[in-house]
């Protein structure tokens, strides 16, 4: 298995290997792998030296790979969420029996040096005959998961060496604290971060507070905090901010529910002696807010927090039924519980 960091690396120098497999969540990341690998293999010739194939066109990869490419010495054909590297195998239309295409491929592989490009790109995939079949053809295979904090530290350090712009690491972790692990959001937050502070300037967190686009989940987290404060107008200018940046009002409401159903977890767990990380479900960009979770669920007790919830459940209910306006009622229970 290659790490994303050894394939940057390696397309970076110009390397190109026969088979790829990129998978996984942190689609940024695997499509700029994409896009270099695409500009490695040089011109692209549409239909003719290169290829898209998905699950409705899948019966037409052996013929692809064994067609010459005319005028081209060789083909990049990509090979797009037909889940042929999954066990499972199941009838998908026009592409026929998946179970067939697969075994076919497989001999293909075996008996037969690769000399096209082949890429396939899945959500995920499974421990199976093919996927051997591509390591030991000296094919890549690369899992692109969420990055994690440290990952993404370094990555932002990187982006503002290149231009010349210093950044703490205390800035950085401050920056995913208000954009979240999202690689994407963050190149976007950064370059604005970057232009602002020009070369050889150091950008600051005020920055980013004035410059960057706040998550909804961060936004939660502030209300939050003044919710265990008892800061009421705070509270309510949070809530009007997100109103105002045209956030919806049940989105909102969800998201502060499901961040009220962490606390409480979080708050049982800790009574129990629990793995936090694990009664979350958090993944392994996800773990650093634990200890946010438990210095803000000290703000309430136990039964505080079942009892909001229960509210936000009946306002939910209550909304749905006509009963009553959704703006009123979340600020009726901020207010209670602040009061």
């Amino acid at each position: 298995m290659t790490t994303i960091e050894e394939l940057e690396k390696e397309l970076k120098n110009g390397e190109l290997a026969n088979i790829y497999v990129l998978y996984g969540e942190e689609l940024f990341l695997l499509e700029s792998c994409l896009k270099r690998i695409k500009k490695n293999f040089g011109e692209l010739a549409p239909g003719i030296n290169f290829i898209q194939i998905d699950d409705t066109s899948l019966d037409t990869l052996i013929s692809e790979l064994q067609t010459p490419a005319f005028g081209y010495s060789r083909k990049l054909i990509i090979v797009k969420n037909t889940n042929i590297l999954k066990k499972e195998s199941k009838k998908r239309g026009s592409s026929g029996d998946l179970a067939s295409v697969k075994d076919k491929l497989n001999k293909y592989l075996k008996l037969n040096l690769q000399e096209n490009i082949l890429v396939f790109i899945e959500d995920t995939i499974d421990k199976c005959e093919l996927v051997d079949t591509i390591q030991n053809n000296s094919g890549i295979v690369c899992n692109f998961e969420f990055q994690k904090p440290f990952q993404i530290e370094q990555r932002i350090k990187g982006i503002c060496n290149a231009y010349k712009v210093n950044i703490a690491t205390t800035t950085v972790k401050h920056l995913i604290d208000v954009c979240g692990t999202n690689m994407q959001n963050l190149i976007n937050e950064i370059r604005k971060l970057i232009e602002y502070a020009g070369e050889n300037g150091t950008i600051q967190n005020e920055d980013i507070d004035a410059l960057c686009t706040k998550t909804i989940d961060s936004n939660i987290f502030d209300l939050t905090d003044n919710m265990g404060k008892k800061n009421i107008t705070e509270v309510i200018r949070i809530l009007n901010e997100l109103l105002y940046s045209k956030e919806p009002i049940q989105k909102i409401l969800i998201t502060l529910y499901n961040h009220f159903k962490k606390l409480y977890i979080v708050k049982l767990s800790e009574e129990e002696n629990k793995n936090i990380v694990i009664e979350l479900n958090l993944k392994p960009n996800q773990t650093f807010l634990v200890n946010k979770y438990k210095t803000q669920s000290k703000y309430f007790k136990s039964e505080e927090l079942n009892i909001i919830l229960k509210e936000l459940i009946d306002l939910d209910y209550n909304y749905k039924i006509g009963n009553i306006d959704l703006n009123i009622g979340l600020e009726s229970i901020l207010c209670r519980y602040c009061s």
